[in-house]
Parts: structure tokens; C-alpha cells; sequence
């Protein structure tokens, strides 16, 4: 094999597997808390330092305040009648991952798009780190192009990859 073999999953290598149950537990409590759509006492499932690592569009929040302030506030205007919809969840100790979708209702401004009223499809990844019975990390992949897509914004200007599956556009070369 050629190139570098960085140090892999080092944050997972020494999680301590007999914290799975707890794990669960409090991921479980925050989906549903979620889903209740509680902003005030969101505290019960994250620490109030917690970080909040998203991609490119959705930011990055440190701590509590910046979360509610900057995502759960934010989101709840631009879509109401929220529900998440978890498809698959992992649990390795102090760790959990999850992907799916929510649900929801377009009803107010989203980065810059109007409210539609249309019901969108809002897919996610989530890995979480619970540290005495709290989140302490949530890295986070919110598909927001998916979202546009669904309000007729194209992000990719017509040059996204799905033209290749579609025959469209033929892929270049490897060097």
C-alpha cells in the first residue's frame, strides 16, 4: 500500500463499553425531547458547554446558549411541525451516531428562501459524546442542499454529481 497511515479513531479507542446502556438512555430522552420541540430545558440532555460541530451552512455553536440561540431557534422558525425520525442508531460506550430525517413544514424564512408552506424532508447524521449523563459533543452533517432542492434552489447551479448518474456529464479521468 502506498501513502501515510495517520493514527485512526482516536477518539473512540478508549471508550468505555459498559457506559452503553447510559448512553442510550440519554440519547433516547434527547430525541424525544426534541421531538417535544423543548428549547429552555434542552439542558436536561446537554451539558452547558457542550460544542456543536455542524458543516459547511450550519456553523458551529459553543455551549448551551449559542445551541438554543443559534440552531434550535432559528430552525423552529424556519419549520414548524417537526418531527425526527430517527433510521438507524449506533451505541459504543460513551458514543452514539445516528442517521434519518425530519420532517417538517416550511413556514418561515430559510437562508433567504421564503416560507413555501411545502412539507420538506430534512436529512442529518449525528455522533454524539456523553460525558456524565450529557452531551458533551454533537458532530453533526444537516443536508441543507437537499432542503433547497426541495424549495426549488439548486446550491450546485445544475453541476452536481447526480448529472453523472443520469448520463449527463462524464467523469474525468483519474491522474
Amino acid at each position: 500500500m502506498k501513502g501515510s497511515r495517520p493514527i485512526q479513531a482516536a477518539l473512540t479507542k478508549d471508550t468505555d463499553l459498559s457506559k452503553t446502556a447510559a448512553t442510550k438512555a440519554v440519547i433516547e430522552s434527547m430525541v424525544d425531547g426534541l421531538n417535544d420541540h423543548r428549547i429552555s430545558d434542552i439542558g436536561d440532555f446537554f451539558s452547558a458547554t457542550f460544542r456543536w460541530m455542524g458543516n459547511q451552512g450550519c456553523g458551529t455553536k459553543s455551549g448551551l446558549k449559542e445551541f438554543q440561540n443559534n440552531w434550535q431557534q432559528p430552525f423552529q422558525a424556519a419549520f414548524s411541525d417537526k418531527v425526527c425520525i430517527d433510521e438507524a442508531r449506533l451505541y459504543m460506550g460513551e458514543w452514539a451516531a445516528a442517521f434519518g430525517r425530519q420532517e417538517a413544514l416550511h413556514s418561515g424564512e430559510f437562508m433567504g428562501v421564503p416560507a413555501s408552506g411545502k412539507k420538506v424532508e430534512i436529512r442529518y447524521m449525528d455522533f454524539w459524546k456523553v460525558v456524565d449523563g450529557k452531551i458533551r459533543d454533537n458532530w453533526v452533517m444537516v443536508d441543507f442542499p437537499h432542503v433547497l432542492a426541495q424549495l426549488g434552489v439548486d446550491v450546485f447551479n445544475g453541476k452536481g454529481w447526480e448529472a453523472f448518474d443520469r448520463g449527463e456529464q462524464h467523469a474525468p479521468k483519474a491522474q
